[in-house]
């Protein structure tokens, strides 16, 4: 076999494959002879019929057969030969094609990159720590009240944080427009769910009231046609309802999946998946950092096939979760771009690091974590013994406890600057950067 590999490109490589027409031949006349062995045609018993007549017959079918695997092979073996690491299929274009003589290809294809890992000193982290006061858990309490409140009917005029029923219609230059007008609807006034100035209009309205309202869609409003625009609402408010946050007590507790607790238990459990909470937003902030400091000292350019893959995985992703009748492959591939390099430059750089640290999944570790999963349910052995049971979430948990063992490593290298904050702004998302 004649190899010969031409780079076109820094991942790119262009490889020219011979495959000896002697080679070719012997496949072929392998098939035909398991053909012989079972083939029936008529006038002949099965395993009798004359090689001639099965060459006829079945030579073009067994050839095309012989070629589409000697290609497959011939590959895999140039490739270990050559010492390169495909990413991704190659395409393949045949150069010589004819019967009785050598069958030469060429295969286009990429390679993973070549780097190694470095700059861990200059990675900058800050690494947060944080308890959860007191205070911090009446807080959450609240949410949690807030979160569960109910509406009862009030004979008073509308303030914020009530909830109106009401009917509307919307007009623009004195005529009605799609998706103006309801009947019914509940509103919260204070939540922001309509346009500015519809909810503060409807202060100090009392059921049964009418009220006309002159607002302006934002500029940036989602529909088009109406952005920018001056509308008028004639809103009637059917009822009033103030709301009335539950009490603190076992029928609370209960919708939480915790009983007979009292106020201290259902407190010390609230707390529990406080700093559960806490451990899991420091952990991930530090990741992130860890991560962008090891995209910016590592620069690598991606294999388009491994960004290809990348992009219609977060295409199915996207589909999967808000639904609807389209496909993916309907969805502009830009919209995805960006995110799939990162993941594409991440999950290659941190696999290098994995490769020169020599890291392996500690399995301490892996019990550890399963356990902490395990601890935010109501039965937590059931969650552990689900986990030791399934080998493919195992192997899951393993991943992200390498990861973890990833970021470690470079810990153990990078400038580590340590701060203590409130428990609100550990937990505080980072917010994204804004567009200039």
């Amino acid at each position: 076999m004649q190899v010969s590999v031409e780079n076109t490109s820094a991942l790119e490589r262009r490889m020219t494959i011979g495959v000896p027409a002697e080679r070719i031949e012997t496949e072929v006349n392998k098939r035909l002879q398991q053909t012989a062995r079972r083939a029936k045609i008529p006038g002949f018993r099965p395993g009798k019929v004359p090689m001639s007549v099965i060459r006829q017959r079945f030579e073009e079918g067994a050839r095309q057969e012989a070629l589409g695997e000697l290609i497959q092979a011939t590959f895999y073996e140039a490739v270990v030969e050559q010492k390169l690491n495909p990413a991704g299929s190659p395409a393949v274009e045949p150069k010589s094609f004819e019967k009785g003589k050598d069958l030469e290809y060429v295969a286009t294809f990429e390679v993973f990159p070549e780097f190694t890992v470095s700059g861990f000193e200059t990675i900058a982290v800050e690494r947060l720590s944080a308890d959860v006061a007191d205070g911090d858990l009446d807080n959450m309490l609240d949410i949690l009240r807030k979160q569960n409140v109910r509406f009862e009917e009030a004979d008073r005029a509308a303030q914020n944080d009530d909830q109106v029923n009401i009917d509307f219609v919307g007009k623009v230059d004195g005529e009605a427009f799609a998706g103006g007008s309801a009947t019914g609807t509940q509103l919260v006034l204070g939540s922001g769910r309509m346009i500015p100035g519809f909810e503060d209009g409807l202060v100090g309205a009392k059921a049964g009231e009418e009220r006309v309202l002159n607002v302006t869609f934002p500029e940036d409003y989602q529909n088009l046609e109406l952005a920018g625009k001056a509308a008028e609402f004639t809103v009637t408010v059917n009822s009033v309802s103030e709301p009335k946050l539950p009490e603190l007590n076992e029928e609370f507790f209960k919708l939480f999946g915790i009983k007979e607790t009292g106020l201290d238990g259902f407190r010390t459990e609230v707390r529990k998946n406080m700093e559960r909470e806490l451990r899991q937003a420091i952990k991930s902030k530090v990741k992130n950092q860890v991560m962008d400091g090891l995209l910016a000292a590592n620069p690598i350019e991606v294999p388009k096939a491994l960004l290809e893959n990348e992009v219609n995985r977060l295409r199915v992703q996207a589909v999967q979760q808000f639904g609807g009748n389209i496909k993916p492959d309907q969805l502009p591939a830009e919209l995805f771009q960006e995110q799939a390099k990162r993941r594409v430059e991440l999950g290659l750089i941190v696999a290098e690091v994995v490769k020169q640290f020599d890291l392996e999944p500690d399995e301490d570790r892996v019990r550890e974590l399963i356990q902490e999963m395990a601890s935010a349910y109501q039965e937590p052995e059931q969650v552990v013994a689900w986990y030791l049971k399934n080998e493919q979430q195992m192997n899951e948990v393993r991943s992200v406890v390498l990861e973890e063992q990833v970021v470690d490593t470079v810990l153990q290298k990078a400038s580590v600057t340590d701060k203590s904050v409130s428990y609100e702004e550990a937990v505080k998302p980072v917010e994204a950067p804004q567009a200039d």
